[in-house]
Parts: structure tokens; C-alpha cells; sequence
């Protein structure tokens, strides 16, 4: 734990950057097909003669422009904060390993920006064909943003081996191109290219719905229809690149998937089980919705029919993005970082010396530590994933469990058998004996309001009478009175030196 944590009450800060990121590729996937749909149709209007498509046209790049500069930037940069404060460590870790990949991408973004603003600003005001060079300048380049980010989110999932076996060692630049053209390099950029295609079709049938049907209805006719192709691609070729990109997933990870086909009648892991369908029934009525809405009846085509299909593309885009991240799991970087910003390597060591002992967040400096002690493992270890009471509630999860079943839980997390139902999708619980019994302790207060089972001092020791009241070796304090209980975690808690300082709350 050497970051502050940042506490989001109810929806958790991984759902934050969740809502953010889907938004942000709804719109940046549009700012890389949208690009090629700009040129393409430009060209084809030129070469066709159809001047009226032409102003059309500059009416889209304007949208266009509007849409992908103004809030496809703005969600960029929030998903810059809310990853730097959700997860420190892991994205510590792909700016130190990819600096050149992001230097590459900001400048590149930066000619992006430039090209799609002067596509606009000179329609009508330099020669067709100088304007439209401008548009295929900016779909190449707005494609090499794709091709550069692409290669940094794939390397979480398939860093290799070549980059593994540097991992720590401040040699990782060696394996830079290694860890950038990972196994799921291009799988994953097949897929995103198609899916940047068939934004580039969702947003055009979206923006061109509105040319009235009466005094317009030929050019809407036209336009809706070649919109409506741009999804043809997709429902092609996706089934094949993604076919290949789950082989270049590794195995342990693939098995998330098997396991939740396997246990979605009980409820057991799901999850990716279920986000992998939601995707596939979307995406099929995405198509369904475009052939018998857009291709067969275009003149009919109306802006609610567009919203509808942005909105169905929405929920596809959320569950294939939580479907690759969920298939990561337990990890930010497979085979290296944990969720809970864990380093694999450092695992016995925590487990030896102690999750805290390294710390500046840590309120028990002795060898004794309290509840407060507990609170920190759980801000540490728990809350980048779960919440107190609202998304992946823990006074859900651990509903009816008295402190000696919620011990037991911690014991099986702490060993992390390799016949643990846990281990596929949670890291293993890090401390020493004592700092777990004080997570557990902490928990059993959250959950049942007082301590319901006897405290267990794992180390045994005598202690001295003055601490007694706050430390493990205590003797249970009167667990029958539950407003007695549970306001001394919070008010301990607060006084700790740090805590006024690394909770981060919106």
C-alpha cells in the first residue's frame, strides 16, 4: 500500500473508469473509422459526381469534429485521472514501460487534432483534391493512434515471456518491441478495426436520419444505405478475428471463460460468461435493426431508430471492453501485477514481513496491529474492486457469515491453493498472521456490527494492560453492544495520522 486509496462510495472506482472508458471508445473508435468514412465517401461523391453528398458531408465532418475533439479528448484525459488514482502501481507501470509508445501517441494525436480541424475548416476553400488528401492524411493517421494504444492495452493481457523474464529488473526497455507486438497484437487490432467500421456506420446513420425525407428523400436514401454498409465488414470477418484472438489468450485465462459457461446455473463466476453474451445479442440485433430498418426502408429511416442502434452499440461496446478486461483476471498485467496493485514477486515477502510494514499508510507502527490495521488491508487489498455497500457490496458478499467463516474465507484467499475457487479470478490476501486476523476483525465489525468471534493473537505474546482494549490480544470487548462496536473502528480509524490524508472520496 504506498499510494493513497480512492474511495467511491456506491459504484467503486472501477466502475468510474468503466463508464468512462466505454464512452470515450464509443467516440475515439468513431475518430479512427469515422476518419476513413470521411475520405471514403468524399472520393466517391467526387468521382460519382454527387455534389449534393458533398454538403452533407461537411455537415458530418463538422459533427465530426465537435464530437471526437471536444468529448473524445475530454474522456481521454478522465480516464487518465480516474486509472492514476484507481490504480497507481499498474499505471506507473505502462507509462514506465512504454515511454516512447506514449510519446509517439501524444504527438500523433496532436497531428490528428490538427488534420481534422483543417479537413473542416477548407471545404469549399482549397482545390477537392487537395481537401481530399487532407481526409485520407488524417484516417491514416488517426488509425496509427489505434495501432500504438493497441499494442500497450494487449500487453497486459500477453505481456511474454521475453518481457516477463525482465519484469523488475529495470531492464524491461530491452524487451520494448517484445511486449508491444505481444501474441494479442493483431487479433485485438482486427477487431478494433472493425469495430472503429462499424462506429463509423453507426454515427453517419445516426447524424444522416435527420435529412428530411420529403424534400430530401433521394440523397437520404443514398446516404442512409452506403452508412448501412459500413457494418457489413464486422459481421464478416469478427467471428474470425476473434476466434483468434481466444487462442492467443493463455490458458488460465481462457478458463474464466469455460468456467462461467460451466457454473452460469449456479451463479458462480459468470461474469465474463455473461458480458460475452450480452455482446453477441447486441451485436445481432445491431444487425437485425440495420437491414430491416436502414437498408430495406432508408427513406423511413428516423433519429430515434439511430439513437436506438448508438445505444445497442453502447451496450455491445461495455460488454466486449468488460469481457477483455474480466478475462485478465486476477491480474493488470498477467503474470506480474495483481488487481489490488500486487506485485507477483513480492508476494512472500509481503507475507513474511508484512502488507504494511513498508507503508507510510500504516496507523500501527508495533508488531501489534488493531482494526485500524484491518481498515487499511481492506482500502489496500479490497477496494479496488469492491465497495462497502454498493457495487460488489462486501456487507453483501459476506451477508450471515459470523467472524469465524469470514477467517475462513481470509485463510483460503491467504493460501491461494491451486484448487481454490478463488484463484482463477482474485489475488491471494498478502500479510502476516496478524495483520489478516486484523482485516478479519475489521470485517466482522463492517458486516455483523460487532465481533462474533474471539479474538486470535497469532503471534501469542503477553501484552501489556494499556493496549489491551486496542490491540489483537485484547479480550473481547462486549460484542453484545453493536453501537459500542462499530463506531470505535471509524472513530480509531480517523484519528490515524495518514487517514485525513489518503482517502480520496467524490
Amino acid at each position: 500500500m504506498n499510494y493513497p486509496v480512492w474511495d467511491v462510495p456506491v459504484i467503486g472506482s472501477g466502475l468510474v473508469i468503466a463508464i468512462i472508458a466505454v464512452i470515450h471508445i464509443l467516440i475515439s473508435h468513431f475518430a479512427i473509422g469515422g476518419g476513413l468514412f470521411l475520405a471514403m465517401t468524399e472520393t466517391k461523391a467526387l468521382r460519382e459526381g454527387r455534389r449534393d453528398w458533398l454538403d452533407r458531408l461537411r455537415k458530418h465532418s463538422k459533427f465530426f469534429l465537435v464530437l471526437t475533439g471536444v468529448y473524445g479528448a475530454m474522456t481521454g484525459v478522465g480516464i487518465w485521472f480516474s486509472i492514476g488514482l484507481a490504480n497507481p502501481e499498474g499505471t506507473s507501470t505502462l507509462i514506465h514501460n512504454f515511454v516512447f509508445a506514449w510519446a509517439a501517441e501524444w504527438v500523433v494525436f496532436l497531428v490528428e487534432l490538427s488534420l481534422a480541424a483543417a479537413y473542416y475548416y477548407t471545404w469549399g476553400r482549397i482545390p477537392d483534391k487537395t481537401h481530399e488528401k487532407i481526409g485520407w492524411l488524417y484516417a491514416f493517421t488517426s488509425f496509427l493512434t489505434l495501432f500504438i494504444i493497441n499494442g500497450i492495452l494487449t500487453f497486459k493481457l500477453t505481456p511474454g515471456p521475453e518481457w516477463l523474464a525482465l519484469a523488475g529488473t529495470g531492464r524491461e526497455a530491452e524487451a520494448f518491441f517484445q511486449a508491444f507486438f505481444n501474441d494479442g497484437f493483431w487479433p485485438s487490432l482486427g477487431l478494433r478495426s472493425l469495430a472503429c467500421v462499424s462506429l463509423a456506420g453507426i454515427w453517419s446513420l445516426v447524424f444522416f436520419s435527420r435529412i428530411d425525407r420529403e424534400t430530401d428523400g433521394e440523397v437520404k436514401i443514398q446516404l442512409i444505405r452506403w452508412s448501412a454498409k459500413w457494418l457489413l465488414p464486422a459481421f464478416l470477418l469478427m467471428p474470425f478475428f476473434f476466434a483468434w484472438y481466444l487462442l492467443m489468450v493463455p490458458g488460465e485465462h481462457r478458463d474464466l471463460m469455460t468456467l462461467g459457461m460451466s457454473t452460469i446455473g449456479s451463479g458462480a463466476f459468470t461474469q465474463v460468461t455473461r458480458m460475452a453474451l450480452i455482446t453477441l445479442m447486441t451485436t445481432a440485433t445491431i444487425g437485425l435493426v440495420t437491414y430491416f430498418l436502414a437498408w430495406l426502408n432508408p427513406r423511413d429511416f428516423s433519429f430515434g431508430h439511430g439513437v436506438s442502434l448508438l445505444f445497442l452499440a453502447l451496450i455491445a461496446t461495455a460488454g466486449a471492453e468488460g469481457t477483455r478486461e474480466m478475462l485478465r483476471k486476477p491480474f493488470v498485467v498477467s503474470g506480474y501485477l495483481y488487481s489490488n496493485s500486487n506485485r507477483l514477486a513480492d508476494v512472500p515477502r509481503k507475507n513474511a514481513e508484512g502488507y504494511l510494514a513498508r507503508s507510510p499508510w500504516n496507523p500501527d507502527r508495533g508488531d501489534r496491529p488493531t482494526v485500524r490495521t484491518g481498515e487499511r488491508m481492506f482500502q489496500g487489498q479490497c477496494l479496488s474492486c469492491h465497495t462497502v455497500d454498493g457495487y460488489r457490496s462486501m456487507r453483501k458478499l459476506l451477508h450471515g457469515r459470523d467472524g469465524k467463516a469470514i477467517g475462513n474465507i481470509l485463510q483460503m484467499l491467504h493460501e491461494n491453493a491451486p484448487d481454490s475457487p478463488y484463484r482463477k479470478f482474485m489475488p491471494p490476501l498478502v500479510g502476516t498472521p496478524a495483520e489478516i486476523e486484523a482485516l478479519r476483525q475489521y470485517l466482522d465489525i463492517l458486516v455483523n456490527g460487532k465481533l462474533t468471534s474471539p479474538i486470535v493473537d497469532p503471534s501469542a505474546k503477553a501484552v501489556p494492560d494499556s493496549v489491551k482494549v486496542d490491540t489483537l490480544a485484547a479480550p473481547a470487548i462486549d460484542t453484545a453492544k453493536k453501537d459500542s462496536a462499530a463506531p470505535a473502528v471509524r472513530d480509531t480509524s480517523r484519528s490515524t495520522a495518514p487517514a485525513a490524508k489518503d482517502s480520496a472520496r467524490i
